[in-house]
């Protein structure tokens, strides 16, 4: 191949920090279905100092509301725990990571409120839910350009950079980093970034205080997602060639088996201290720092999971809705096959997800777009998406050519995705349970082209009325097909 000119010093990551900007009028800040439970564990212990989720409840959007109030408006006795709390299942990492920008949002009320103003410093305002969004955003870039950057480390900085521009919009990440921020999956993807990328930057030699820090990496990365255990697959495997090394005595410098015992120690140690707000707050509301409030995982299809339909249901299945993954999954395999130590431990830890969500009852994820577990494993996407791409390429003549060739294919999963986020936001296809593919492929070619333009208006300068159609759309499918008991 002919060689074509290289992105200059970080002339990607500036290309990638103007995109974001361009990208931020997308934001919707809504709270809204999972983003009420996730929303409530910042919103009650700033306003109110205390975990009570009444009015979280209460100003929650309708089809949240229908099943949990009763007709005084009030919370219905089975939505209380045995301690007399309003159950509250989801996860307060994505609360730890909103709070600087949610005190911020509080202290600029209050200053606004002192000099006059009338906006209300309830936590539901428009200058709380526009900061909680921005955040989610924020955290959202964050973890593309640090996939980037581990990317970057292996593949040639062209490919690193379509591939993260490819996973940005090709893949089901955009809905949770603009359309739902106020649920936990850009943040997920984040804070997987940051482990992948400091376990991998440390991984040669690592000293006991980055062993710590690691430790307290992965403790905010359960505190925000508890599917996140699974990212700990990549320190199993690292762990048993460590401790292989050490019984065989590899080389003079090889940790013993006392060291690596002590080390694996502290790091648990401060894994454990950093989920101390999970803990604190399962207590409180369960009364066990053990009861996570989803289904028991004995209860778990861990013998029969649902291998086959969690990649290709029309029930969200993760390639189905979102295929350029099937790329990313190639090149992860790919990956592996050419840096044995590192793509073993990444692509251990994405079948080890893969099965941990098939074994999930829920796995088609209720109402999600695409597969919303899977966002969690943007790094790997990103990193196994660019490998591909580099590999891919080598077919062609010229590095122009295949850069030409990659913009196109990047282009078109692009615009099949945007056009799929658009029937499953509009709910032009269910937002709940399986699709039509042939309705879906229908919508895509005569009737999304039609409406897009025209909705894509609305939702930049009219968005409170559509997201109440949305809303209107969302209850009347329920009441069609409602959910099982």
């Amino acid at each position: 191949m002919t060689s074509s000119p290289q992105p200059g010093p970080r002339k990607a990551e500036r290309l990638l920090l103007l995109l974001f900007l361009l990208s931020l009028p997308m934001l919707n800040p809504w709270v809204r279905g999972d983003g009420v439970g996730y929303y409530a564990f910042a919103r009650a212990p700033l306003i109110q100092h205390n975990l009570d989720f009444t009015a979280d409840y209460q100003q929650a959007n309708a089809s949240f509301r229908e099943n949990r109030l009763d007709k005084n408006g009030q919370p219905t006795p089975e939505f209380r725990t045995g301690t007399g709390h309003l159950e509250n299942h989801f996860t307060v990492g994505p609360a730890i990571l909103w709070a600087p920008f949610l005190l911020l949002a509080h202290a600029a009320v209050l200053l606004a409120r002192s000099m006059g103003s009338t906006i209300s410093a309830d936590g539901f305002s428009t200058p709380y839910r526009l900061a909680m969004a921005l955040a989610t955003a924020l955290y959202g870039f964050l973890g593309l350009l640090i996939s980037f950057r581990i990317a970057r480390k292996y593949v040639d900085e062209r490919w690193a950079l379509l591939a993260t521009l490819a996973i940005w919009w090709a893949s089901s990440l955009p809905v949770y980093m603009y359309f739902n921020p106020s649920w936990s999956h850009a943040l997920s993807a984040f804070v997987v970034a940051v482990f992948l990328w400091y376990w991998d930057k440390t991984r040669d030699s690592r000293t006991l205080l980055q062993w710590i820090v690691l430790g307290a990496i992965g403790g905010l990365m359960l505190d925000v997602y508890y599917p996140n255990v699974m990212i700990f697959v990549v320190l199993l495997v690292e762990a048993l060639h460590d401790y292989v090394a050490a019984v065989r005595k590899a080389t003079p410098n090889t940790p013993s088996l006392a060291q690596l015992l002590a080390r694996h120690f502290v790091s648990a140690s401060a894994l454990l201290i950093c989920m101390l707000p999970t803990f604190i707050a399962k207590r409180i509301i369960y009364g066990s720092v053990f009861e996570s409030g989803y289904i028991p995982i004995s209860q778990w299809s861990w013998s029969s999971p649902y291998l086959w339909s969690v990649l290709f249901s029309s029930n969200h299945g993760l390639i189905s809705w979102t295929p350029i993954l099937l790329f990313a999954l190639i090149g992860i395999i790919a990956f592996w096959r050419s840096v044995p130590r590192a793509g073993l431990a990444f692509l251990a830890t994405t079948v080890g997800f893969y099965y941990f969500i098939a074994s999930y009852p829920d796995w088609a994820g209720i109402s999600s777009y695409g597969n919303r577990f899977f966002v969690s494993l943007t790094p790997l996407f990103i990193l196994g998406l660019a490998f591909f791409f580099e590999r891919f390429t080598r077919i062609f003549r010229t590095r122009r050519a295949a850069l030409l060739a990659t913009c196109i294919f990047l282009a078109c999963f692009a615009l099949w995705n945007a056009g799929l986020m658009f029937q499953w936001g509009s709910h032009l296809v269910p937002a709940r349970g399986p699709i039509s593919f042939s309705q879906m492929i229908h919508n895509q070619f005569l009737v999304v082209p039609r409406q897009i333009t025209s909705q894509l208006e609305k939702y930049l300068f009219r968005r409170k009325s559509m997201m109440q159609q949305i809303e209107q759309r969302d209850l009347e499918q329920i009441k069609q097909n409602p959910p099982p008991p």
